[in-house]
């Protein structure tokens, strides 16, 4: 089946491709990036595309022909074409990523299949009927690269994955187009090396590397040694997987970008080098001596350049070579010591320089979260920062910039280039939102800005398993010439979601295009955290403001449900129909939290009680329908992090990393509920017993005729918390109960509720409190974590 209606976008991209070579030309920065390209073989690339089609269709990959020829224009933008005849699917791609990218282009474009993180859809046609395809297709992505990663996903999400969760996600990585994603594992085996051999002891890193579950934010220099020590064998395993990823990664043509030396040492590094110019970093979290105020060499000092070349030479010699980027955040939620321009420019200067010692084609890719911090990085301070580094050897990461892009106030980051990015996420919270128009409009709106530096797209969520639609629409965008139709695109994107014929149900359609009107319609900057009532910390002063109307997505909720009888076979289909559900129901907690605040106030005791009660039987209800669902359940992330163990110590450490880090995050609740997550068996054993220590101690102050006070209750809950972290309680890694009938029957006892909440407005009302927030109070998860982590109200 040909579609020639698609071709005018896909013949657009050779002028667009023109147009942001131009760019790269004009701004003098693309001789410094060429060598940035994959390593391997054309024959290595095409083995291993194979090997993923092989993976993925296992009984059906012999219908597909690829086939890895390099570009021989020297342009590094990935290309890929396809033809095929009915029988047979040729592919070729100028890496193996570009090839394998093709072959997903295929299948969702033309088989109408679906490939995601958390379950496919590929219901293909019978052999000699596959989509023809003649002439060929010729596919040139505009984004030269396409990054994926944050450097808290390896905790947030990572932390305890083996080599078989790794290569399933490498595979998507390349079904979905990615081509520049981080490669962390493994380095603290290889600081460890360089330290012992520069003179510190095993105990002087076992205070300063993080536990499993914290490791992004002592790479970062935000912590030292919460959570740890890492026993040996979390190295020697670690150091074995990293040799997997990156054979794979660079097997199929990725440029794994590694780390490099940021400047944070061991606290002890001023006595084995007292000569050292060494500096302390601030209270980031309040975390207090014992974890805090992590030391910075200064990047000026000559120690810098050995420490960063003792690095690079040995993850060289550990990993077989080096792909030349690598990823160091110096400043990362850390205010440097100085505003005076000399000193940052100095600063950077001396990270790059410690790069190029080790390695002197090294590249620099850094975050641009910490411009985030605007009462510190003025225009001034940015361009000092960023013009410390030679242009083009620093590429600079526009985190957030769906929300909050920072190239036009930095006139494309003063001449370095730059990745478009969607951050999206917070410490892996679950739930609904996006903001679908953004990303539709805004990397093609940064590639036209004048003297653009653009040079990629990218997604760098702190957290993944979760809306996986804004993830699939912004792979999707990255080959794209200009946006697209968003509402076709999502009615698309329900019709492969769960099935191949994409009319099998109007009904799951239907709630699709209310979802993106409503939780993937977020056009502000505030509401992308989850602080929803069931996961916070109880208070008698709670706001919870919305950007979408919850009683509208409650109509999705009931479209899902009239499409269940076609559609209940799909894993990803009940995935959705749980997260949906999970949706409405935080979004009612918040409604009768405040029934529970008029019972309070006017000292109603047993309206108290009742009310109380209403509020705790819900949380139990999103646990009942959370449980339902394998990728659902806390005793999967808790059990995945016990597995990595090799005696009880080191299993009772991973198990209170893990639960600690999605709980109180911190020894004294730091960083509480940042991490939240609405899962089976944590919502039952966590949640819901905290909301009724509160309903009980609102009886107490009742009873004995006291005012509420809320450090009462703080420390009552901190008990509470702190014990559950770490009890030894086992949990389900086995979903328990139908997901369609507990929904259903959710979905029969709550109706009376939301019917309540549209006939009085209430939706409407806190939409409107919303808007209200986010005009007069900025508050981004910055400053939320830099200056203490308490719960915002």
């Amino acid at each position: 089946m040909n579609r020639p209606k698609m071709v005018p976008n896909w013949c657009i991209v050779a002028f667009i491709t023109a147009l942001t070579l131009g760019h790269a030309s004009a701004n003098g920065f693309e001789n410094e990036l060429k060598h940035l390209k994959p390593q391997a073989s054309a024959s290595t690339q095409t083995s291993a595309a194979q090997e993923v089609i092989k993976r993925l269709l296992p009984t059906r990959y012999q219908n597909f022909k690829v086939v890895v020829n390099p570009a021989p224009s020297g342009d590094n933008l990935d290309t890929f074409e396809i033809s095929a005849d009915g029988t047979t699917v040729n592919v070729t791609g100028t890496t193996g990523v570009a090839a394998v990218w093709g072959v997903q282009h295929y299948l969702v474009h033309y088989c109408n299949c679906h490939i995601s993180w958390n379950g496919d859809q590929l219901y293909l046609p019978p052999d000699g009927q596959w989509p023809v395809i003649h002439p060929p297709l010729k596919v040139t992505s505009p984004n030269r690269f396409r990054f994926y990663q944050n450097v808290c996903t390896a905790s947030y999400t990572f932390a305890w994955w083996d080599w078989e969760r790794w290569e399933r996600h490498i595979d998507w990585m390349a079904l979905s187009g990615i081509n520049l994603p981080l490669a962390f594992n493994g380095q603290e085996a290889i600081w460890q090396k360089v330290y012992l051999k520069m003179g510190l002891e095993q105990e002087d890193l076992d205070k300063h590397f993080g536990g499993p579950a914290f490791l992004a934010w002592a790479r970062m220099g935000n912590i030292d040694g919460w959570g740890g020590p890492l026993p040996q064998s979390w190295h020697t395993n670690q150091l074995a997987l990293q040799h997997q990823i990156l054979k794979r990664m660079r097997d199929l043509g990725m440029i794994p970008v590694l780390p490099a030396f940021a400047g944070h040492v061991p606290k002890s590094f001023s006595k084995v080098f007292p000569n050292a110019s060494i500096s302390n970093l601030g209270d980031w979290g309040r975390f207090g001596p014992e974890y805090c105020c992590t030391s910075l060499l200064d990047p000026q000092d000559p120690m810098f350049k050995q420490v960063g070349k003792a690095f690079i030479d040995a993850m060289s010699e550990e990993f077989n070579g080096t792909d030349h980027i690598y990823s160091a955040d110096t400043f990362n939620e850390n205010k440097p010591k100085s505003r005076d321009s000399a000193y940052l420019s100095a600063a950077s200067k001396g990270v790059y320089q410690g790069i190029i010692e080790g390695d002197p084609k090294g590249v620099w890719l850094m975050m641009g979260w910490l411009f985030q911090d605007t009462g510190f990085w003025g225009p001034t301070q940015i361009k000092a920062l960023l013009q410390g580094v030679p242009i083009g050897r620093m590429i600079v990461l526009d985190l957030y910039a769906e929300a909050r892009p920072f190239y036009k106030t930095t006139y494309s980051f003063y001449g370095q280039p730059f990745i478009w990015c969607m951050l999206h996420n917070f410490g892996g919270n679950t739930g609904l939102y996006g903001k679908l128009d953004a990303v539709n409009q805004g990397p093609f709106e940064a590639r036209n800005y004048d003297n653009s530096t653009m040079i990629g797209m990218g997604t760098t969520p702190e957290g993944i398993f979760q809306n996986y639609v804004m993830y699939n629409f912004l792979t999707d965008m990255t080959w794209r010439s200009g946006s697209t139709n968003v509402s076709k695109w999502i009615e698309q994107y329900a019709g492969r979601r769960y099935s191949n014929d994409p009319n099998k149900s109007e009904e799951a359609t239907e709630a699709w295009v209310i979802l993106k009107e409503t939780v993937y319609n977020n056009t502000g900057t505030l509401q992308d955290h989850q602080y929803a009532v069931p996961v916070r910390r109880p208070s008698n002063i709670m706001t919870s403001p919305v950007w979408y109307d919850y009683t509208k997505v409650a109509k999705a909720w009931e479209f899902l449900l009239e499409a269940s009888t076609k559609l209940g076979t799909s894993p990803v289909f009940r995935y959705d129909l749980v997260d949906v559900t999970r949706n409405v129901l935080q979004d009612l907690a918040f409604d009768f939290q405040q029934k529970l605040m008029v019972s309070f106030r006017i000292r109603n005791a047993g309206a108290v009680g009742g009310n109380g009660t209403l509020l705790c039987n819900l949380i139990l209800d999103m646990d009942n329908i959370t449980s339902s669902h394998e990728d659902w359940l806390l005793g999967t992330w808790l059990e995945d992090a016990k597995s990595l163990a090799t005696n009880n110590d080191e299993e009772s450490l991973y198990e209170y990393n893990a639960k600690n880090q999605i709980t109180i995050w911190g020894p004294k609740e730091e960083i509480l509920d940042y991490a939240n997550k609405q899962w089976g068996g944590l919502l039952r054993t966590y949640y819901h017993r905290r909301w009724q220590l509160y309903v009980q101690y609102l009886e107490e102050c009742i009873q004995s005729h006291q005012p509420y006070d809320q450090n009462t209750f703080n420390v009552r809950s901190f008990v509470a918390e702190s014990e559950w972290t770490h009890s030894k309680e086992k949990f389900p890694t086995e979903p328990v109960g139908d997901t369609m009938a507990i929904s259903k029957a959710l979905y029969v006892k709550y109706e009376p509720f939301i019917k309540e909440a549209r006939t009085f407005g209430r939706a409407e009302k806190r939409m409107k409190n919303g808007r209200k927030h986010s005009a007069t109070q900025e508050r981004l998860p910055y400053s939320y974590m830099y200056h203490g982590g308490r719960e915002r109200q």
